[in-house]
């Protein structure tokens, strides 16, 4: 089919090599070099200069692998088409996420939709808070699913669920045997946070500087998991999403508090480009998220 061989051409045209195309198209090196030769013959001029180090593409080659990525674009376009005529949800759904969704919410939506969709190719990326925007806002992601907000004008966001944050201390730490506090108890405390960019590391600061508190002084960890085992260890306290310290909390390794006044809650959102189309695959992963938001 002319469709392979234009996926061949352009393979060999990226990667500037034609073992590493073969690799990733899951064929042989000579089969890779037949296609070419033989859309060489077709067009009856050289399309691509071999070297030992690497292939260049010639003027031709330049045009052919212009119409070549067209070529493949609206043929993906005609099967999504026409899997969506059958109901049958196909195609490439790019899923970036916080760490705090990535590691205690996705797997679980995931599960599910890969279950009940299984011939959709599903990438993750789970990264701080503003990568996976910047993700969505360069089209590298299809979808971003965040904690808290942004403000970046470029994107669509719509929050999904709330999240409640809790403050967690050692076991043996002053405030331990307390389960309701104030504020003001919070004072001159070694604090454990996220690194900067993070949705965890956003909100704990603007709960420190809205509560009005004095930090001793603090760590930075770059994952939840981090921060939860420098709690246990005895290092300082923390601010973290629930989600991530159930268990512990469950297993007395370390204390959650709660504030006397009012639960301290942030949005879960998703993310996507304004200029979104989007596809079976993502509302139907939109609909698991939705699915999710209702069963918890």
């Amino acid at each position: 089919m002319i469709v392979d061989i234009m996926k061949v051409f352009v393979t060999v045209i990226e990667q500037k090599n034609f073992t590493r195309a073969a690799e990733i198209l899951n064929i042989s090196q000579p089969n890779v070099s037949l296609h070419i030769r033989n859309l060489e013959n077709e067009f009856g001029t050289k399309l691509i200069h071999r070297s030992p180090k690497q292939v260049q593409i010639t003027e031709a080659g330049q045009i052919l692998y212009r119409h070549a990525k067209q070529i493949l674009l609206h043929f993906d376009e005609a099967r999504h088409e026409i899997n969506d005529l059958r109901h049958v949800v196909t195609g490439k759904l790019r899923v970036g996420a916080s760490f705090t969704i990535g590691e205690y919410i996705l797997p679980k939506v995931l599960a599910e939709y890969a279950g009940q969709y299984p011939v959709v190719d599903v990438q993750i990326i789970i990264s701080n808070t503003e990568e996976v925007i910047e993700g969505v806002r360069t089209n590298q992601l299809d979808i971003g699913l965040i904690e808290g907000e942004t403000k970046d004008q470029d994107i669509h966001i719509q929050s999904f669920m709330e999240d409640e944050m809790i403050v967690v201390v050692p076991p043996n730490h002053p405030l331990s045997q307390l389960r309701l506090i104030e504020k003001d108890m919070l004072q001159n405390q070694i604090w454990i946070t996220r690194e900067e960019g993070s949705g965890t590391r956003t909100f704990m600061d603007k709960f420190i500087s809205e509560s009005d508190l004095t930090i001793k002084r603090s760590f930075v960890f770059s994952s939840n998991q981090g921060i939860k085992e420098a709690v246990k260890a005895g290092l300082g306290i923390a601010l973290l999403s629930r989600w991530a310290v159930d268990r512990e909390i469950e297993f007395n390794e370390i204390r959650g508090l709660t504030l006397t006044n009012k639960k301290i809650t942030r949005p879960f959102s998703f993310v996507q480009s304004k200029n979104s189309d989007d596809s079976k695959a993502i509302k139907m992963f939109l609909q698991k998220i939705d699915e999710f938001r209702m069963n918890h």
